[in-house]
């Protein structure tokens, strides 16, 4: 099924593009991720340009940022208290976010610069989360579990010093928390960037910044991650609309018909499958990715110049 792009300028096999949005509709539901980290850089590959992959990523992932935190809602399973703050720091981050997108663009560096913070985020977030699924998997042989294990997993959970440090502490009742706003609008502003440059949701940093740094409890670190994408994206979208141009509405459309169907499934399976095991395959399909992108940058393209029309 044949689909125009307006914006990117192409032709797209709708159901291809339905059944990415379906997949990083799982990974929201699952993970508490809004999926645009893989999404991105799969449309890259599918042959869609950069900016207007990372732009309509965006859009999508607000979509199934909805499904997913209704689905968590339910089970009190969202810290408000901490997501406002969190979203009023990723709307400082949005708009810094548009001025980098617009001055790299200009000066013609924009698509290098986003297939080069893939390869670098997603390289090191793939290989934490491996390496946290292997010692929690098999903790004789990668050095984690045991009995002094799950106490360093409990002392994980607490804040970390620099928060502990920071002036006008709050009281997040829902979290168990007693710290400075400040260390969530700073968590708030980097994800904002990142969401705008990249198109991505920023779980995949939220979530391991909100129980390793913030020290949030379990419980609520997913819906709350959700709930921060889901006004983080929706601001993106907009500015992008308004000052970049990029974003593809039919591209969008199509993404977020597979993606709301999706984060219905994943919070499903995340309610049965063993945790390691999911952390295990989506680090290894994330590390598949940053390398296949890493090469992608190194190798001489089939096509050296290209024309574009004004």
């Amino acid at each position: 099924m044949d689909v125009y792009l307006p914006i990117a300028n192409l032709a797209v096999d709708g159901l291809v593009i339905v059944a990415l949005g379906v997949a990083t509709g799982i990974l929201s539901g699952v993970f508490g991720v809004g999926g645009g980290f893989l999404t991105t850089p799969l449309l890259i590959f599918y042959g869609i340009p950069p900016t207007v992959a990372a732009a309509s990523a965006a859009t999508q992932v607000t979509g199934a940022s909805v499904s997913g935190v209704f689905a968590h809602s339910r089970k009190n399973g969202v810290d408000y208290q901490i997501g406002g703050v969190i979203v009023a720091g990723g709307m400082v981050g949005a708009l810094i976010g548009a001025l980098l997108f617009n001055l790299l663009r200009a000066v013609g560096q924009i698509d290098v610069v986003i297939n080069i913070l893939y390869v670098l985020l997603l390289g090191t977030i793939g290989g934490l989360m491996g390496r946290e699924a292997l010692q929690e998997l098999w903790p004789g042989r990668f050095g984690g579990g045991g009995a002094d294990g799950g106490k360093r997993q409990t002392a994980k959970r607490r804040h970390h010093p620099m928060i502990a440090g920071l002036p006008y502490r709050w009281r997040f009742y829902r979290s168990g928390l007693y710290i400075s706003p400040l260390g969530p609008l700073i968590l708030g502003v980097v994800v904002g960037i990142l969401t705008m440059l990249m198109g991505v949701g920023g779980g995949f940093i939220m979530v391991p910044a909100m129980l390793y740094i913030l020290g949030m409890s379990a419980r609520v670190v997913v819906g709350t991650s959700l709930f921060n994408i889901l006004f983080i994206t929706m601001l993106v979208t907009m500015v992008h609309a308004f000052t970049t141009r990029a974003v593809d509405i039919v591209l969008a459309g199509l993404l977020l018909l597979g993606s709301v169907t999706g984060a219905q499934l994943g919070t499903k399976i995340a309610g049965f499958a063993k945790p390691e095991h999911l952390r295990l395959v989506l680090a290894a399909i994330v590390l598949v990715i940053a390398l296949q992108m890493a090469y992608g940058l190194g190798v001489r393209p089939a096509e050296v110049y290209t024309v574009v029309p004004l």
